[in-house]
C-alpha cells in the first residue's frame, strides 16, 4: 500500500486538497501500477514559523 506525506507551509482549501490528492493518486496508480484505492495521502499543514529555509524562518505571505 503506497502512502504519500505532503507537508505545506500554511493552509490549503478543501478543494485544493482534493485536487492534489486526485492528481497524486493518478500519477502513482499509473507509474507504479497500483490500484487507486490502495494509495493513502496525508496532508500536513504547518505554521510558517515552524519551517526555516537557509537558516531563516519563513514568514507568512
Amino acid at each position: 500500500m503506497p502512502y504519500v506525506n505532503i507537508r505545506v507551509a500554511g493552509t490549503l482549501s478543501i478543494k485544493q486538497k482534493a485536487e492534489i490528492s486526485q492528481g497524486v493518486t493518478d500519477v502513482i496508480a499509473k507509474a507504479a501500477g497500483k490500484p487507486k484505492d490502495s494509495i493513502l495521502i496525508f496532508i500536513d499543514e504547518l505554521p510558517h514559523e515552524n519551517i526555516a529555509k537557509g537558516g531563516t524562518l519563513l514568514e507568512k505571505k
